[in-house]
């Protein structure tokens, strides 16, 4: 292999978009208030129970980021596709604050409102969703979640080669901590990522009451 200039090196890297240093996944996902009678409410799905990854369990709509696509995009592309509605029906608020997960996927959501003409519209896609209902935001600030804090802990095999790396003894990994809010409002659990979007939610919103008392 030929000796590489610094002038190529800079070429190289100017002209590429970084992407993940490992194998990624990217999503997006809608987190939809609606207001009816002058009352906020944010809309969950129900997923189907014939999919494959986490059936029968409430999440907002979303999915993954295609090429070529931006995260906003996402969000309401995957939105108009699992709830049926047009994409005039969704305005965008905000990107919220960014969910990285221990399990090699990062989590985008965006805020923003459905009008609520459009929930007389809803064309469920059966193949995603079983169900769509609401929650008052004003019961979901009231509400307190259960909260699991969890380890997480690398799985090192005995086949390690802890000598090439000079530690013959063994290595002290670094371990992660993950909350898991679960909350339990009019019937219905939210928990996990959609959980933690949640709370994420309710505690920028308290915060700001609060600053403004």
């Amino acid at each position: 292999m030929n000796q590489i200039t610094l002038d190529e090196i800079k070429d190289i890297f100017q002209e590429r978009i970084p992407g993940s240093v490992e194998k990624h996944g990217y999503f997006s996902v809608l987190v939809p208030i609606v207001e009816q009678e002058g009352e906020l409410f944010l809309l969950y799905e129900v997923r189907a129970e014939h999919m494959k990854r986490q059936p029968g369990e409430v999440c907002f709509p979303g999915g993954k980021v295609e090429e070529g696509e931006d995260l906003r995009q996402c969000a309401v592309r995957e939105t108009v596709e699992e709830l049926g509605i047009q994409e005039q029906d969704i305005q965008m608020i905000s990107q919220m604050d960014i969910l990285y997960t221990y399990s090699n996927f990062t989590m985008f959501p965006f805020l923003g409102t459905i009008k609520e003409e459009a929930l007389t519209r809803l064309r469920c896609n059966p193949d995603e969703v079983k169900e769509v209902f609401l929650i008052s935001l004003k019961d979901l600030m009231e509400a307190e979640p259960f909260v699991y804090r969890s380890r997480i802990k690398q799985v090192i095999g005995e086949d390690f080669p802890y000598e090439k790396i000079k530690f013959p003894e063994g290595y002290k990994w670094r371990e992660g901590v993950s909350d898991v809010p679960i909350y339990e409002v009019q019937g219905r659990v939210i928990w996990g990522l959609t959980g933690r979007i949640t709370r994420n939610l309710v505690h920028v919103l308290k915060s700001q009451e609060e600053n403004d008392v």
